[in-house]
């Protein structure tokens, strides 16, 4: 892939920070907003293969909608949690970035550089 894959919702202030810092550092992406378009079973499934925390990485547990499905999530399958994200993609944590061999959840700018190969400069005085 030569371009970032960039889940997103545009309200969503990790999502306008990791926005602008890609498009600072001109870095190529396909931005995909995830309520309209949200990722299909088999994106969700390639996603989840990159994670490094299983379905806890990308799963928003915090979030109201989480809190109102009263379900224990360890009690469920991939696939029945695959079915629960794309009924209500709010379940998600945003942003979701991708390079199609790594995985960034969230805004974290070290996260950034290293998915994107962006190296930080540090100039002399």
């Amino acid at each position: 892939m030569d371009r970032i894959l960039f889940y997103t919702y545009p309200s969503c202030t990790s999502c306008r920070k990791a926005k602008q810092w890609l498009k600072s550092n001109n870095i190529l992406f396909e931005e995909r907003h995830i309520f309209r378009d949200t990722p299909s079973y088999e994106e969700l499934l390639k996603i989840l293969q990159l994670t490094t925390e299983g379905i806890d990485e990308i799963l928003a547990t915090r979030s109201q909608t989480f809190k109102k499905l009263n379900k224990d999530i360890n009690e469920l399958t991939v696939s029945e949690v695959v079915k629960l994200i794309i009924d209500d993609p709010r379940l998600l944590r945003r942003p979701i970035l991708t390079d199609g061999t790594r995985l960034l959840v969230g805004y974290n700018e070290s996260g950034l550089r290293n998915l994107t190969g962006k190296r930080h400069v540090i100039r002399a005085s």
